[in-house]
């Protein structure tokens, strides 16, 4: 038999040495997990050379049935949809970024709705769980933290990237798009748990839904950091212009919140609404999930208060630091107002003028002249205006 041509689910990334930590880090588009560094290429997200066109398969990563919680075989789509129903399992087939031709031919064989397949082709999509006949089709946001040594002005903290999951009584279709990590991990993670297995396509389901969110949870944990080390920036003694840095930040989370959300309402509709597709057994299983949802919305909201906090008190300091400085340079004038003045009374060209024949007039118009400059000089100081 010729084995159906998917990528590798293991490929290993390439890599660059970071200037700092002197290890070897991925290069592309990467982020920070349980201490490792993870990018796209990491989970098979390669395809045909620049230039070249991709056929059918250079978009499938991994195509298996599944028959009682175990994977039996690996096949072309449509072979595989044919042995799924045969034995009464499942077929989970997964792509990465599709175009239209690649997902046409999936959808022929899967019976996909064009509405649906349309919008896994743009991506681009807002998180929602619609039904078409007797599919499901979730799309999900899936965020990922962009590693930088220091917040600036330009920063990009966070990037998104789409899944969109097809879900029928037998098959599982999952498409990719943009920074979403893929989903090798999740698939090695459920075929260790064959009673999850069991419960058929709802379980995948679940499963990649758990992960995402879980993602959320730790790119908020890497954010936390940033809106810590802004704060601490912010109230430090050596006091600078953060309100660029501020805003930046409070972008990102903004771009944040329009994935998480938007996802509330399809989790809550998977947990609590009557669906054949999903037993009751998994839907607990969401409710979990929605739970995890709510506490990352929760802290989104924190974060977002503090940074309008941070925003408003950096507002608050350059005016306060404004104001010293202003008070500094009155303090100033005012002091050189006064041999100013006396120099002025004196520059004048008059014949007639006191003191202007005597021997000490002038040691004591410099007397008189340093004597109030020191009184205005000291006045000021006890004043905290110098």
């Amino acid at each position: 038999m010729t084995h159906w041509p998917t990528r590798s689910a293991d490929a290993r990334p390439g890599t660059a040495r970071g200037a700092a930590d002197g290890q070897r880090r991925p290069t592309g588009r990467q982020w920070r997990r349980a201490g490792k560094w993870h990018s796209l290429d990491d989970t098979g997200s390669g395809g045909a050379l620049p230039g070249q066109r991709r056929c059918t398969a250079d978009v499938v990563v991994d195509c298996a049935v599944y028959d009682e919680g175990c994977r039996t075989a690996s096949l072309p789509p449509r072979e595989a949809l044919e042995e799924a129903r045969r034995k009464g399992g499942f077929v989970w087939i997964g792509l990465h970024e599709p175009e239209a031709e690649h997902l046409a031919e999936i959808a022929e064989a899967f019976g996909l709705h064009p509405l649906a397949v349309e919008d896994a082709v743009k991506a681009h999509q807002r998180p929602k769980l619609e039904r078409y006949g007797d599919t499901l089709f979730l799309v999900l946001k899936t965020i990922v933290f962009v590693e930088h040594e220091r917040l600036t002005a330009t920063s990009e903290v966070v990037d998104t990237g789409e899944v969109m999951i097809f879900v029928g009584r037998d098959f599982v279709v999952v498409v990719r798009h943009g920074s979403a990590p893929g989903l090798a991990r999740v698939r090695r993670a459920l075929e260790a748990r064959p009673e999850m297995l069991r419960h058929g396509p709802a379980a995948v389901l679940h499963a990649i839904t758990d992960q995402v969110v879980d993602d959320y949870l730790d790119v908020a944990d890497a954010v936390e950091l940033d809106v810590d080390t802004l704060e601490s920036e912010v109230f430090a003694a050596a006091q600078g212009d953060d309100a660029e840095r501020i805003y930046q930040l409070k972008r990102e989370l903004i771009e944040f919140k329009h994935a998480v959300v938007p996802m509330a309402r399809p989790l809550q509709r998977l947990s609590e609404d009557p669906d054949p597709l999903v037993s009751a057994e998994i839907a607990r299983y969401f409710r979990d999930v929605a739970d995890h949802l709510s506490h990352v919305k929760e802290r989104l909201v924190a974060y977002s208060e503090l940074v309008d906090g941070l925003l408003a008190a950096n507002l608050s300091q350059l005016t306060v630091q404004q104001n010293v400085d202003m008070r500094r340079i009155s303090a100033a004038a005012a002091i050189m107002a006064i041999p100013t003045m006396i120099a002025g009374f004196y520059g004048m060209n008059f014949r007639h003028m006191p003191e202007l024949g005597w021997s000490f007039g002038y040691p004591l118009m410099v007397g008189v002249t340093s004597v109030l400059s020191a009184l205005c000089y000291r006045a000021f100081r006890r004043n905290g205006w110098l």
